[in-house]
C-alpha cells in the first residue's frame, strides 16, 4: 500500500471542496490568558458531522469504482469515522454499513442512522466491532472502509492543515489527538512538506496508549482502549499512519482523563466550544507542556464536538466539585 504524500493532499483539497467549506481558526485571549500560551484552535467541530473525518470520507467514497458504489461500503467505527462514510456515501448515493461497540456513543449513532446508514451493533470496544465488519465484509462482498489504512482517507484528513497553514503560516508546533492516527498522519505529511521546522506532537489517552507505544517502540503493539474519549480508543496500532508517524512525528505525549475533562470544560469557558474527548486532547496536551510551548504559536486541532449529554454532565459535574 502507498503511502499518500502532499500532492494527494492537494488533489483531495479540490476533490472535498465541493462538498466542505473551510473550517475556521481562532485564537482566544481568554483561552490564552487562561494558560499562558499563544493557542490557535482548528475548528473541525463545525464540519457537518461535527468532526474532521468527513474530510477523508468524501475523498475516498468519491473516487469509488462505479461497481464498489453499488455494492456499498462497510466499516466499523466509534463514531466519528462511520459519520464520515455515512455523510459521504449518502452525498454519492451509495449504500454503507456501519459496525459499532454495543457501547457506542449515542449522539454519534444517532447521527449515522439519520444519514441513512445501516448500524449494527457488535463487541465491547472498537476493535471487537472491527473484526466483525471485516467478517461482514467478505461475507457480502462490500467495500471496507478501514479507519486509518486507507490513504485517501489521510490525504483528506490531511486538508485540514493545510488550511491551518494558509490561514497562519508562522504556526510554529501543531497539536493533533491521535486514535488510529490519519489525521496525525495526514498533519505531518503538509506540515513538513510546507515548513520542516514545525513540530507535529501527537496525543493519546493513559488509558488508551497503544499508537503512543507503538510510536515509541516502532512496531504495531496492542494495549487497553479505557478511556472515556471513544475517539483515542483504539486497542491495536494501525498499520499505514503509524508508518508516516515513525518518519515525520516529532513527540507523542498521553494525557490523563481528569486532563482530557478538564480541557473539555476549559473550552466551554473560554472558547464557548464544544470539544468531544479526543477533540479536547490537544487542550489538555498543551496545558501539560505548557513550558516547553510558552512563547510559540501553536496550532491545536479540535478535532471534534460530538459529545454525548451524559459525558458533558459528567465534565461539568467533576469540575465543579
Amino acid at each position: 500500500m502507498r503511502p499518500p504524500d502532499f500532492l494527494d493532499v492537494l488533489r483531495a483539497r479540490h476533490i472535498i471542496a465541493p462538498y466542505l467549506p473551510r473550517t475556521p481558526l481562532f485564537n482566544y485571549p481568554a483561552l490564552d490568558a487562561a494558560t499562558g500560551l499563544h493557542l490557535y484552535v482548528k475548528h473541525e467541530n463545525y464540519q457537518p458531522i461535527g468532526a474532521f473525518k468527513v474530510r477523508g470520507g468524501i475523498n475516498l467514497i468519491s473516487q469509488l469504482s462505479a461497481d464498489e458504489k453499488q455494492r456499498g461500503v462497510i466499516c466499523a467505527s466509534t463514531g466519528n469515522h462511520g459519520q464520515s462514510i455515512a455523510y459521504a456515501a449518502r452525498l454519492f448515493n451509495v449504500p454503507a454499513t456501519i459496525v459499532v461497540p454495543e457501547n457506542a456513543n449515542a449522539v454519534k449513532v444517532d447521527a449515522m442512522r439519520a444519514l441513512g446508514a445501516n448500524i449494527i451493533f457488535h463487541g465491547p470496544d472498537f476493535d471487537a466491532a472491527r473484526e466483525h465488519c471485516e467478517a461482514l465484509a467478505k461475507e457480502k462482498l462490500l467495500r471496507y472502509v478501514h479507519s486509518g489504512d486507507e490513504p485517501l482517507l489521510i490525504a483528506g484528513v490531511g486538508t485540514h492543515t493545510l488550511e491551518i497553514l494558509e490561514d497562519a503560516p508562522d504556526i510554529e508546533t501543531i497539536l493533533v489527538p491521535v486514535g488510529g492516527g490519519s489525521g496525525a498522519a495526514g498533519t505531518c505529511l503538509v506540515a513538513k512538506k510546507i515548513n520542516p521546522a514545525i513540530r507535529v506532537i501527537g496525543v493519546q489517552s493513559e488509558q488508551a496508549p497503544a499508537a503512543y507505544k507503538s510510536w515509541q517502540a516502532r512496531t504495531l503493539l496492542a494495549d487497553s482502549s479505557a478511556t472515556f474519549a471513544e475517539g483515542l480508543a483504539t486497542r491495536s496500532a494501525f498499520a499505514l499512519p503509524q508508518q508516516i508517524l515513525w518518519d515525520l512525528l516529532d513527540d507523542f505525549i498521553l494525557v490523563s482523563e481528569e486532563a482530557l475533562r478538564a480541557a473539555i470544560k476549559l473550552y466551554l469557558q473560554k472558547a464557548k466550544t464544544l470539544a468531544e474527548g479526543a477533540g479536547a486532547a490537544p487542550l489538555a496536551a498543551a496545558r501539560q507542556m505548557q513550558e516547553p510551548l510558552r512563547g510559540k504559536r501553536v496550532a491545536l486541532i479540535l478535532s471534534g464536538g460530538n459529545i454525548t449529554p451524559e459525558q458533558l454532565r459528567t465534565v461539568i459535574g467533576e469540575q465543579s466539585n
